[in-house]
């Protein structure tokens, strides 16, 4: 299963002719191809996939999907390793 996940826009710049951005998913910041998401801003939040930003959401959204993924982590660290 892959997932998307929330972060929010902190730079915005370009690098070989692509909108790239600086985001940030709670302390980690990492790169990510803006292209799909044009009218997104500093600032903004946006959905990353495998390095792409695919959708904007808003603040709440994006902080209720980073709890549910801060809970299932919680619950795989209870639970332990898969046997």
């Amino acid at each position: 299963m892959c997932l998307g996940v929330p972060g929010k826009i902190i730079d915005i710049y370009e690098a070989d002719g692509l909108r790239m951005g600086r985001i940030d998913f709670g302390g980690t910041v990492r790169e990510a191809c803006l292209a799909y998401v044009p009218q997104a801003a500093v600032g903004d939040y946006t959905v990353i996939h495998v390095g792409f930003a695919i959708s904007q959401l808003s603040e709440e959204e994006a902080q209720a999907t980073l709890d549910t993924l801060r809970e299932i982590a919680d619950l795989e660290e209870e639970l332990g390793p898969e046997v």
